[in-house]
């Protein structure tokens, strides 16, 4: 299990340094010759370039990672309160290692959905893929949380209550 831990970490330290590579490589390109007097202005009708990781991206990415936490709290508490989840098995749930891991993985798949986006000059899906993912992470968690509490049967109270109340032969001892 370290084993597999480490292997994430060192995965999803490799991707954020390919992407501050690529990101460092388009911003140190030489700038366009500037237009000469007999050259045409040319029309600009691609929208501005950004950095990847501008101030906007930023707030964005935090509010993936802070809503994914949140989803992660609230998936737990949900466990402790007797509920299932419906997602996910429970064993991964219940594994908070592995369950920590999902939910970072899914942070880090929606910054590279993010990055495939601005790559290719998507930029108001870049911001889109952020917010929308933020938004239904915050909502689940909410849900998760608005959820009531699965009681247990009325009247079994001892583990005596508990083998009684099954059919005969379910049982063995």
């Amino acid at each position: 299990m370290d084993s597999l831990r480490v292997s994430v970490i060192a995965a999803l330290l490799a991707a954020f340094v390919a992407v501050g590579r690529a990101q460092d490589t388009a911003g140190s390109s030489t700038p366009p010759a500037a237009p000469t007097a007999t050259s045409a202005p040319r029309e600009t009708t691609s929208p501005v370039e950004h950095r990847f990781f501008d101030r906007d991206n930023a707030w964005l990415f935090s509010a993936v990672a802070a809503s994914r936490t949140l989803d992660y709290f609230s998936t737990l508490n949900m466990r402790r309160r007797g509920r299932q989840e419906v997602f996910l098995t429970n064993e991964a749930v219940d594994n908070h290692a592995a369950f920590a891991a999902i939910e970072a993985g899914g942070t880090a798949v929606s910054i590279g959905g993010s990055y495939l986006c601005h790559r290719y000059h998507h930029h108001r899906l870049e911001h889109w893929t952020s917010i929308i993912h933020a938004s239904l992470a915050a909502g689940g968690a909410v849900r998760n949380y608005c959820l009531k509490t699965a009681h247990p049967q009325p009247g079994l109270n001892s583990q005596s209550d508990v083998l009684s109340s099954c059919p005969p032969g379910h049982l063995t001892r």
